[in-house]
């Protein structure tokens, strides 16, 4: 039980029930239904106050996509935050949730015409630009538009994140970022566009990174990068390092802080003149959010047993495609005997499953089961796989209960289309 506090000091037991910010889940899956995530507000607020404290000078831009739940975003924007976007939708929800046009950074390899035209006419801080075309897309567009455009260029530093191989972002072989030996080339040339205001320099090597060590060296080949570039007159006004601190999801992970972070790259960056920027998403929101689902029916199948709940790959994809663990824990404890299972949900895919093979409480038609460490790339990475609606978010801070999206239903699903 004192495991819990390690993945979130608010998430514990009272008497045998799990409760998170002083609300019994297993009430708010009875009055909400299931599947449900649940976030605590005060995780959250902690987790961005650890960033601020490690990095007092710094922008810290939430990273919009690992949970974009507009209460949320609008919540981090009260706090302070900027935002690292991807999209035009996360431009709009970005503005719309109060994140100021001048804290909003913009990356991402295949921004359209449009969505580079309506980042332009925000006038946000800057565009992370991936690519050469990208530079002459964005010059063409800003000329037509009377504007003049701030760029970072993403640079790729060829260095090993030590993370699963779909979100490590800073190798070569990614499709992220130019070369970063052939960035003073690509500055160079972007310095020749009119419409064009080389502002940064912008770097993310990858996502879940628990061995901080591989900053070490990216941030070395940056802040190389930078000493050539203002050598050479470039007037380089922000470095952003990107996010990727990872989280606890197993047991036995030690979750990196933000002041080890700071603690590891103070030695590199004590003579760069530029504004840190940082794109935290997964460190902020990752283990402040849970889902709770309603366990149907039990099946064994020779020496394999099967526990089947109401959660599917369409509400937590994350173990399907990464095959990610996520920590699994009874809503309510009972005086019963532990089984090896199989978690399984209601999609009709053989890789349904949020847990393989895992020791848990044996459980029966009713009881409510809480998976862990959700609160980023959960929700964000739902779908309507089978026809099943999304489910609903409550945010809970100090035993108060806010609904902050509803349930789907079927008529939303269909509705555009009929």
């Amino acid at each position: 039980m004192e495991l819990l506090k390690e993945y979130n000091p608010y998430l514990e037991y009272r008497n045998e029930e799990l409760f998170l910010e002083g609300v019994s889940l297993r009430e708010l899956a009875k009055e909400y239904g299931t599947p449900l995530y649940v976030y605590s507000a005060n995780y959250i607020k902690d987790r961005f106050n650890a960033y601020r404290e490690a990095f007092p000078d710094a922008l810290i831009c939430y990273a919009v996509k690992a949970n974009f739940n507009p209460h949320i975003v609008k919540y981090l924007a009260q706090l302070g935050a900027g935002a690292d976007i991807v999209s035009g939708g996360e431009l709009y929800l970005a503005l719309k949730a109060g994140i100021p046009a001048e804290k909003i950074v913009y990356a991402g390899v295949g921004k359209t015409e449009k969505e580079l035209t309506d980042a332009i006419n925000a006038e946000i801080l800057m565009f992370n630009v991936e690519s050469r075309q990208e530079i002459e897309v964005l010059n063409e567009i800003a000329e037509r538009l009377g504007k003049k455009v701030r760029i970072a260029i993403r640079v790729n530093p060829d260095v090993d994140p030590k993370t699963h191989p779909y979100i490590a972002t800073g190798m070569q072989k990614s499709k992220f970022g130019i070369d970063i030996r052939e960035a003073e080339k690509e500055y160079e040339y972007a310095s020749k566009f009119k419409n064009i205001e080389i502002v940064g320099i912008h770097c993310h090597i990858g996502s879940q990174i628990l061995d901080i060590s591989p900053y070490r060296e990216a941030i070395e080949k940056v802040v190389d990068l930078y000493e050539k570039l203002v050598s050479k007159g470039f007037d380089i006004k922000y470095l952003d390092i990107g996010g990727g601190l990872g989280i606890k999801y197993k047991p036995e992970d030690k979750e990196p802080k933000p002041v080890e972070l700071a603690d590891l790259i103070r030695p590199y960056i004590e003579k760069v003149k530029a504004k840190l920027i940082l794109e935290p998403g997964r460190s902020i929101l990752g283990n402040a959010g849970i889902l709770i689902t309603q366990v149907q029916f039990t099946k064994d199948k020779g020496n394999k047993h099967f526990i089947i709940v109401d959660a599917g790959m369409n509400d937590l994809v994350r173990p399907s495609i990464y095959n990610a663990y996520h920590h699994i824990v009874p809503a309510a404890v009972y005086e019963r005997e532990s089984v090896k299972a199989d978690i399984v949900g209601p999609i009709c895919e053989t890789g349904d499953f949020l847990a393989s093979d895992r020791e848990i409480q044996k459980s029966v038609r009713g009881d409510y089961l809480v998976v862990l460490s959700v609160g980023a790339y959960g929700f964000a990475m739902a779908s309507h796989y089978n026809m099943r609606p999304r489910a609903s978010e409550i945010m809970v801070e100090n035993g108060d209960i806010k609904l902050i999206r509803n349930r789907e239903n079927y008529e939303y699903i269909i509705e555009p289309s009929l």
